[in-house]
């Protein structure tokens, strides 16, 4: 029996077969000189490869159209492979550097990943490895390199791979995958996504994992525990076969919480909410009982490449397509409270606008991002503010601020905010004066001069992602490091408890929209500490809703002064 520790990012218990999936040949790109007489032929090469690959990313969008969660991100992938910006920088370079096609695509899709990459921003790190995943399959129609493919496993598997790419993820859906086991992983990904959609444990970190199990050996996956079992012995078989069956029961009696709201035994009462990213997802959140929206990211509307044939990049960003994805999520809660937060991008160019330049800089997590991105170019933030104040009318809108790090910032912008309502008002458009604006409490800087910054603002949102990461200076990206990264750091749960009393005593709501919320240990020692408002991937909110309802308020204050305590 062999036994491997790593991070769960999807929840659950499977055994299975295993079926190690091998890492794919190199990609050999070659660099070759050509005249501008053969730019044609090269081009002509290039838009059939995109053909190709598209076909075959509708032949599966067609086959999973009753999945919306995974129809979002083969519909996604068609967008991307038609963004009309990014072909057409490829094509300016084709053109002027007279490198063959190959060559060219490749050091374009590098370009655009670097910048994901460095963003600072987790769920755009994923995102990076989309546009090498999907305009890879272009690459290797145009270079004729056919690598492994992902639908030779077989049903009931648990996968064991280095990694997984998004346009693998068909066969979860298709070959009924009982788990997976992977070296390379994110909470964010694309995968993870699909794996929680789909019920399938998950484990990630597991260092050089396909040279430690073989093809054919039995293997437990934990995704609560985050341990997978490779041959397991009788009695461990035995006792995973009673925790799978209790775990069954146990996942339809939760589904009986979607209908109620949250509670302890007691009466407490909690607001459970939903994290989205899109528009489309206020529809899970709604399906999943959500109290409302906790934190709506707008900056994936912002990196959206689904841009209309002939308009420039700056239409998916502008202020009335900004005003109908604020609008539709409104009315999609029905007056439940929507907090949308303001742009949240890297210090790196995310955006192909003219109005922000590239900036290459050495530690875009320290950068030029969030809310200092915003002010720097009030133009764009203001853009956006009035996209929010004329969708506050269809419901209940509150602004939340990325990245405060001091009072100054809030006041900043709360000017422009005010500026924003003026020229509102100046042009008889309709709006809320009172929409209530927070900020995010995400760097001990904000989290310990939390008192002042109540007198700024309506409420606080907790991002504990990043604040455990500037807190104790972990990357939770980085593999090498990612194991240190914890949220139960004695220095984060005093930042957390220090803003829950600051926000108590200035009367402003304290909420924790991280993915300490949605944990069942971290969640059960937020509630302790006072907080009654926590938010999180619609998909958790029945499993939370659960959990607090077995608890006392007494007993939930004795679990958080135990770990408040370090005991």
């Amino acid at each position: 029996m062999k036994s491997f520790h790593g991070i769960s990012a999807s929840d659950g218990i499977a055994t299975g077969t295993a079926f190690v999936i091998p890492n794919a040949g190199k990609r050999i790109i070659p660099q070759k000189s050509i005249l501008s007489s053969e730019t044609e032929l090269g081009w002509k090469r290039f838009e059939e490869a995109i053909k190709k690959v598209s076909d075959q990313i509708q032949v599966q969008l067609d086959a999973v159209q009753s999945n919306k969660v995974q129809s979002e991100i083969f519909t996604t992938y068609l967008v991307m492979l038609s963004d009309s910006v990014f072909i057409g920088e490829v094509k300016k370079a084709f053109e002027k550097e007279l490198n063959n096609i190959e060559y060219i695509l490749n050091k374009k899709i590098d370009e655009y990943a670097e910048r994901l990459r460095l963003s600072g921003n987790e769920y755009l790190t994923e995102r990076a490895k989309d546009i090498w995943d999907i305009f890879g399959l272009v690459l290797d129609e145009l270079l004729d390199f056919h690598p492994f493919k992902i639908a030779q496993v077989p049903d009931g598997a648990v996968i064991v791979a280095q990694a997984m790419n998004p346009s693998d993820t068909m066969v979860l859906s298709k070959r009924r995958i009982a788990g997976l086991a992977l070296t390379e992983g994110g909470i964010s990904s694309h995968v993870t996504i699909l794996a929680r959609n789909y019920g399938i444990p998950l484990v990630f970190s597991l260092d050089n994992i396909i040279n430690k199990i073989t093809t054919g050996e039995k293997v437990i996956v934990d995704g609560e525990s985050g341990v997978v079992i490779a041959s397991p012995d009788d009695k461990t078989v035995a006792d995973y076969d009673i925790k799978i069956e209790a775990e069954y029961r146990h996942q339809r009696a939760r589904n009986m919480f979607r209908g109620l709201s949250g509670r302890t035994k007691d009466g407490t009462e909690f607001d459970i909410m939903a994290n989205i990213g899109t528009p489309e997802e206020a529809d899970l959140a709604i399906k999943e009982g959500a109290a409302g929206i906790g934190l709506f990211r707008t900056e994936f509307l912002f990196m959206s490449t689904s841009k209309p044939v002939g308009e420039t990049s700056e239409s998916v960003f502008s202020e009335e397509s900004q005003f109908k994805a604020y609008k539709h999520v409104l009315e999609i809660m029905n007056n439940k409270p929507v907090t949308i937060r303001t742009l949240d991008a890297g210090g790196d160019k995310l955006i192909d606008s003219i109005e922000i330049p590239s900036l290459a800089e050495k530690n875009p997590l320290m950068g030029l991002r969030a809310v200092r991105l915003s002010l720097a170019y009030p133009q764009l933030f203001k853009t956006q503010l009035r996209a929010l104040y004329r969708a506050s009318v269809y419901g209940n809108l509150k602004i939340l601020l990325p990245l405060i790090s001091n009072v100054d910032q809030v006041k900043q912008c709360k000017k422009l905010a005010k500026e924003v309502q003026n020229e509102l008002e100046k042009d008889n458009i309709p709006f809320k004066k009172d929409v209530p604006i927070g900020i995010m409490i995400e760097t001990a800087a904000a989290a310990i001069t939390s008192d002042c910054l109540a007198k700024e603002c309506d409420f606080f949102s907790l991002g504990t992602n990043d604040l455990t990461q500037y807190t104790i200076g972990i990357d939770r990206e980085n593999p090498a490091v990612s194991h240190l990264y914890n949220e139960f750091h004695l220095a984060v749960l005093r930042l957390i408890q220090t803003t829950f009393t600051c926000g108590s005593e200035a009367g402003i709501s304290v909420s924790v929209c991280g993915e300490m919320a949605s944990r069942r240990d971290s969640a059960l020692v937020l509630a302790g500490m006072g907080i009654r408002t926590l938010s999180m991937s619609p998909k958790q909110i029945c499993m939370v809703k659960e959990l607090l309802s077995r608890f006392t308020i007494k007993e939930l204050q004795a679990i958080s002064a135990k770990s408040l305590n370090n005991l």
